[in-house]
């Protein structure tokens, strides 16, 4: 099939509501509550697809919420009513998909006529948050949740675009929208604490010619300053393959990234010394300017009378902790800091719901 002229997916998604399942649900369903968008999953939620992404589980779709009952009494008469009715075409893309692959994606494929194969996926709206996010929405969220919610999740539930919404959709992102200002002070905290735990060691381990791990720490610090700005912007972070495209679209992004560009093109320590103590004073002085703790020292000095400059990173961690009111949070930063679970690990399959509820159990009953 030759494909057309790209599209985002974004747009493709309004377009499928807009000329396909919304005529159809109001004369086949007229009355029935409902919420359509697309979030969740995909390259296209975050804004990041290109023609690149259209090789595979890419086209029009979209996501369709109902209530429990509904779900259950009318979701198959509401699949069948757009299988028969949905366009063939949305902007010269196919709506139809063809079956899962070995590795689960489906591809667009010709349509047969007068029938489509689409993904207009039907959720009952709280069975979609606790399949993506192990949580009811229902419920309250609580520490443990906020500390055991992967970013990429958060993110890709918050971004995206809703086309109606008569269930509460949009509510429940406004409460996933952004962390509350304790856990936010608790996770800026642990961030300069990852950091405070290996800025000596890129120095460290060049003095010793160990060239390979003196640029995978100062990879790793690379990171954690990355993570650090989405958190002084509030912002989520999304996972590795777009989190450097992500990055540049944060205020700071155009004038950090070069700074961090010089630390991973650096030939030798002391030369990636130089671009990490750049990178501290610039994150520093914007922790420093959004006046979230008092004012601190932006200039890397000597680690312990050793040749190495350092941040001193302890300092903004232990400034932060400081200004955390909830007892049983700052009774939490008292231990080592741990962070989130993207503090403490990048496993994809960690990240999976499944696992989230057992997680919570490192952070005890705060």
């Amino acid at each position: 099939m030759r494909s057309p002229a790209f599209v985002p997916g974004l747009e493709l998604a309004q377009a499928l509501w807009t000329e396909g399942v919304a005529p159809v649900l109001a004369a086949e369903f007229a009355g029935l509550a409902h919420a359509a968008a697309l979030i969740g999953r995909g390259s296209e939620v975050l804004g990041f697809d290109d023609e690149t992404s259209t090789d595979h589980h890419w086209g029009p779709r979209l996501l369709l919420f109902l209530g429990a009952d509904d779900c259950a009494s009318r979701g198959e008469a509401i699949e069948r009513a757009l299988r028969e009715r949905l366009p063939l075409r949305v902007r010269g893309w196919s709506t139809s998909f063809g079956p899962p692959g070995p590795d689960g994606s489906r591809l667009l494929e010709e349509p047969e006529s007068g029938r489509v194969n689409h993904r207009v996926e039907i959720w009952p709206l709280g069975g979609f948050f606790r399949a993506h996010l192990a949580w009811d929405p229902e419920t309250a969220i609580e520490t443990p949740d906020w500390l055991t919610f992967p970013q990429q999740a958060l993110l890709s539930l918050t971004s995206g675009r809703v086309f109606h919404d008569e269930l509460g959709l949009e509510p429940i992102r406004a409460r996933l929208a952004w962390y509350p200002r304790d856990v936010w002070l608790y996770l800026l905290a642990s961030c300069w604490r990852r950091i405070a735990q290996d800025e000596h060691l890129v120095a460290r381990a060049g003095l010793v010619g160990d060239e390979i791990g003196s640029r995978v720490i100062a990879a790793r610090l690379t990171r954690d300053l990355v993570r650090l700005c989405f958190l002084l912007e509030r912002r989520y972070a999304p996972y590795a393959k777009w989190l450097g495209s992500a990055f540049r679209g944060l205020a700071c992004g155009n004038g950090f990234a070069p700074l961090l560009e010089r630390v991973l093109a650096a030939d030798d320590w002391p030369a990636r010394e130089r671009a990490l103590c750049d990178a501290y004073r610039c994150a520093a002085g914007l922790q420093n300017a959004s006046r979230i703790v008092e004012p601190l020292a932006e200039e890397p000095t000597p680690f312990h009378g050793r040749p190495f400059r350092v941040i001193h990173a302890d300092r903004f961690s232990d400034a932060l902790c400081a200004r955390i009111s909830d007892p049983a949070l700052s009774e939490l930063a008292k231990l080592p800091r741990i962070g989130s679970l993207d503090s403490w690990s990048d496993s994809t399959d960690l990240a999976h719901p499944r696992w989230r509820r057992r997680l919570t159990a490192l952070y005890g009953s705060v």
